[in-house]
């Protein structure tokens, strides 16, 4: 299919082939321009029902082979996919078969197929608005639920997927007064600060965008500044920054901050949302491991980590990954806390941070890591920030956030920190 051609539902089903029949990430596609070629709506409608469609696999599956005698290729089986989640979520039958007919009969493989994906469609149109909520949650692949069943009990696991698939609003950090911005856009003040909506629309549209007055950051995401407390003129080192939210968090509350990242891409994007907010740090392309400045008053490690914190608003995660790479993640993680602890001054304050719900990315890295360093402590005051609830502090001292806490606000991502003083 010719770019010109591409639309919102076509888009969609070359970003699940790619994410289900090559690993990719959604939001390596999106970076690497799968959506360039829409228009600023469809590329929100496209990433959405993709989104929806990961989300709710397991459900269309099962809808599906109610009338099909075998998986199809996977080329079919995906427009078969987001169709019937389109479907099952009040589409309108006429434009959703025509356009999968079409698309499939651009294929240059599985052209022949048009008769299938009409058959099989038209009866998604009566049995998927029926049935879709009658089907239960779908559940975790096997190489993520059984880690997490074994840290977290089965009944906590099955509330992460209820909440995984609920999916997620959208969360602003705010400069100031997040009260008057939860009222000018119509959204909520979240117990620690955060500013959620959960029908924002084009983001760029919605007031104060353009204006800097607030970024976009999952609430758990901005806990880790909160916990570093910065002050105003401190030095400060943001590792592994991008895409930069908790450098404009450490830059707002008036802190000397270097912001490093090993991708100069990710760190262009850094430059740009400081620029849209108005606030400065000095950034910079480098390793993690080999940086030598400071030394600093204090450090924020977000290390690099197996994402599983964050399924709520990327369901491609479990699909895309099979958990074999938990293992090196694990020791980078290690040798980046080794690291930064020799940029700090004496007395300084290092929060580590991961958006991994596995507790070898959390809880078992802060214990190595007093083991390791018998001058270490954890700062467990720090934690106890306003909206934090105490029963969320771990035995070691960290602060473990899950995706079923806060229930009935919408839920957060999973989240571990820790704060370390040397």
């Amino acid at each position: 299919m010719k770019k010109s051609a591409l639309t919102a539902r076509a888009a969609t089903v070359q970003v699940l082939d790619q994410v289900l029949g090559q690993g990719r990430l959604m939001s390596d596609l999106i970076a690497g321009g799968a959506l360039d070629a829409l228009s600023p709506a469809d590329r929100a409608r496209a990433q959405r029902l993709a989104s929806d469609t990961l989300r709710g696999l397991a459900r269309a599956d099962r809808l599906l082979s109610r009338h099909l005698r075998k998986p199809p290729p996977l080329a079919v089986y995906n427009i078969l996919r987001a169709g019937t989640v389109e479907l099952a979520q009040g589409g309108d039958p006429h434009g959703v078969v025509n356009e999968a007919v079409t698309i499939i009969a651009g294929h240059p493989r599985y052209g022949s197929l048009k008769g299938l994906i009409n058959a099989v469609l038209r009866k998604m149109a009566e049995d998927a608005p029926r049935a879709w909520n009658d089907l239960r949650v779908p559940i975790l692949p096997h190489w993520l639920r059984s880690p997490l069943t074994e840290a977290w009990g089965k009944a906590a696991v099955a509330a992460m997927e209820r909440a995984h698939f609920a999916g997620a609003g959208l969360d602003l950090t705010v400069k100031t007064d997040p009260e008057i911005w939860a009222e000018r856009l119509g959204g909520i003040v979240l117990p620690t600060g955060s500013v959620r909506l959960t029908d924002p629309g084009q983001i760029s549209a919605l007031p104060g965008y353009a204006s800097g007055d607030w970024w976009v950051q999952d609430a758990a995401a901005a806990i880790p500044v909160r916990v570093l407390a910065p002050k105003p003129g401190e030095r400060i080192l943001d590792l592994c920054a991008a895409p930069g939210g908790k450098t404009l968090q450490l830059a707002n509350a008036g802190a000397e901050v270097t912001a490093l990242d090993l991708s100069a891409r990710r760190m262009e994007r850094v430059a740009e949302n400081l620029s849209r907010v108005h606030l400065t740090a000095t950034c910079i392309t480098g390793d993690a491991l080999t940086h030598q400045g400071g030394p600093y008053d204090a450090i924020l490690l977000d290390a690099p980590c197996s994402a599983t914190g964050t399924i709520r608003r990327h369901p491609d995660l479990p699909h895309a990954k099979d958990g074999s790479d938990f293992a090196a993640l694990i020791g980078l993680q290690a040798a980046m806390v080794d690291h930064a602890l020799t940029l700090m001054k004496p007395g300084g304050r290092l929060v580590f941070c991961t958006c991994s719900l596995l507790p070898d990315e959390g809880e078992c890295q802060i214990e190595e890591a007093l083991l390791r360093h018998p001058g270490l402590s954890t700062d467990r005051a720090a934690l106890l920030r306003p909206g934090i609830d105490p029963a969320w502090i771990t035995e070691e001292g960290g602060l473990r956030l899950r995706p079923d806490y806060w229930p009935d606000l919408g839920g957060m991502d999973g989240f571990y920190i820790g704060c370390l003083r040397a």
